[in-house]
């Protein structure tokens, strides 16, 4: 199968066999544009790799990734080469297949609120209460897309807790691979 990467001109992908690769490195709400162009130019239903090293990001970004790759039927193989932390759990929950190193560090934490703006009291009460409700549902979402039990989950994100690649493994999110080549 020959790879398609809708709307690069790079020649990066160009020829090369076998499933788009995408690297979600880094804070996700800053490449958010480049990894939206990058899920959309995997074919509905095709297969892909997404590298994560990423400390996290905004939760709605985390939402968007999620939707694309769930709306569009894509069979993401999700491999976590550093971190995958924060707001990055939502899309790595989301792959069909999700692989870790001995070494993969996965951070989780309660949603963290910080606003850069001068909001009126009023905006701030609303957005308090939109943001624990939403803590909520992405809490009870990632339980389900990992098809971990929530009570785990819940206790891993109240004590801001770092899983090892090991400990995902131990509790069966994830499949352990050795640093060499991916077996296919």
């Amino acid at each position: 199968m020959k790879r398609q990467d809708r709307g690069r001109d790079d020649g990066r992908d160009e020829g090369r066999e076998g499933p788009l690769e995408i690297a979600l490195v880094g804070d996700l709400t800053e490449a958010e544009a480049d990894l939206t162009d990058r899920i959309l130019g995997v074919e509905p239903g095709a297969e892909c790799t997404i590298y994560f090293d990423s400390p996290g990001g905004s939760p709605y970004c985390a939402m968007s990734l999620v939707t694309l790759l769930k709306l569009r039927g894509i069979r993401a193989t999700g491999i976590v080469t550093g971190e995958c932390s924060s707001a990055a759990l939502w899309p790595f929950a989301a792959c069909t297949r999700r692989l870790v190193t001995p070494y993969s560090v996965l951070l989780f934490h309660p949603m963290k609120w910080q606003s850069e703006e001068h909001i009126g009291i009023t905006e701030a009460a609303e957005w308090s209460r939109h943001f624990a409700a939403l803590e909520k549902e992405m809490d009870v979402l990632l339980a389900d897309l990992f098809g971990a039990s929530p009570a785990m989950i819940d206790a891993w994100v109240k004590t801001h807790r770092y899983v090892t690649g090991r400990e995902l493994v131990e509790a069966g999110l994830a499949e352990m691979i050795p640093l060499g080549p991916i077996q296919r």
